[in-house]
């Protein structure tokens, strides 16, 4: 690209027909070799469906699991890059000890399967850990519109434990990712900056928070907004927990109407309008920022 300008190559056009031939022959196998019957007519009643008591449309599966994948990110970035904070200062502490645990977290987890974390967390959080706080109990027994606002901001009070337990995992699983962000944005500041606050006189944690961390901040945030993206895709895997995220909506819905390919394209297309959304809204910020740090 020179001047702005996007030149088109002959492998760009060979490539693009490539992979419209490959679609249109996947296509025409699905109809020809196994003889499938498409049937997308059925597919919206499944995203919206009309409330007969509030005469309007309200949100059905699909959009209903939408909205748990969407507040299992949230909440689990929240959590995640929490852990991720205290874990990357660990990694670079003075602290023998500090360092090892920081280290020790980060390789276990990442080394870990994640669907090993989900039943060992699932199994062992929710039938040992949560059950001596009865968290149950304590949200049901909370005002009607501190239930309402639970059930908006995090899940159904019936499944409570089970999406805390969801909610742990995920944000561990992503603090190991975030750590090694937080980690490379503290190490990438130059020397001279902690030689310069020790010449002040300044401790080393009002170095970390006075002068280290703004400057970090500026190069952890478009990695960690991108591993926001990541959050999102990874929390599929809670599926397998009965979380009725998008992923288990799907299985559920697949199961009972066998329309295979109009589910799973559809949820493919959910997944995708969220992520490319939000990876267009993080190379926003990257330009922002290398404008501001120009």
């Amino acid at each position: 690209m020179r001047d702005g300008k996007i030149r088109i190559t002959l492998l760009d056009i060979t490539v693009t027909l490539l992979l419209a031939a490959a679609i249109v022959y996947i296509i025409y196998r699905i109809r020809v070799g196994l003889h499938y019957k498409w049937n997308w007519a059925a597919i919206p009643q499944y995203l919206f469906r009309y409330d007969a008591e509030t005469m309007k449309l309200v949100p059905n599966l699909l959009v209903q699991g939408l909205a748990m994948t969407i507040r299992l990110s949230i909440w689990g970035t929240i959590i995640a890059t929490l852990i991720g904070l205290i874990m990357g200062l660990f990694r670079v502490s003075n602290s023998l000890f500090r360092r090892l645990v920081g280290r020790t977290y980060v390789e276990l987890i990442r080394n870990v399967p994640p669907i090993v974390l989900i039943f060992i967390f699932y199994y062992f959080i929710s039938d040992q850990i949560l059950v001596l706080f009865d968290l149950d109990t304590f949200v049901n027994e909370r005002a009607p519109w501190f239930r309402s606002l639970f059930g908006f901001l995090c899940a159904p009070v019936s499944r409570c434990s089970a999406f805390i337990s969801a909610l742990i995992t995920l944000a561990i699983f992503e603090g190991a990712y975030i750590t090694e962000i937080v980690r490379a944005g503290i190490q990438s500041i130059v020397k001279g900056q902690y030689e310069a606050a020790y010449a002040l006189g300044l401790s080393r944690w009002q170095t970390m928070r006075h002068i280290v961390l703004p400057q970090a901040t500026r190069i952890i945030l478009p990695p960690l907004a991108g591993q926001f993206i990541s959050t999102i895709k990874d929390s599929a895997i809670v599926s397998i927990i009965s979380i009725q995220e998008l992923t288990f909506q799907g299985m559920e819905l697949m199961s009972a109407t066998y329309l295979t390919f109009e589910v799973w394209i559809t949820i493919t297309v959910l997944y995708l309008v969220l992520t490319l959304s939000l990876s267009l809204g993080v190379a926003r910020l990257e330009r922002s920022m290398g404008r501001a740090t120009a």
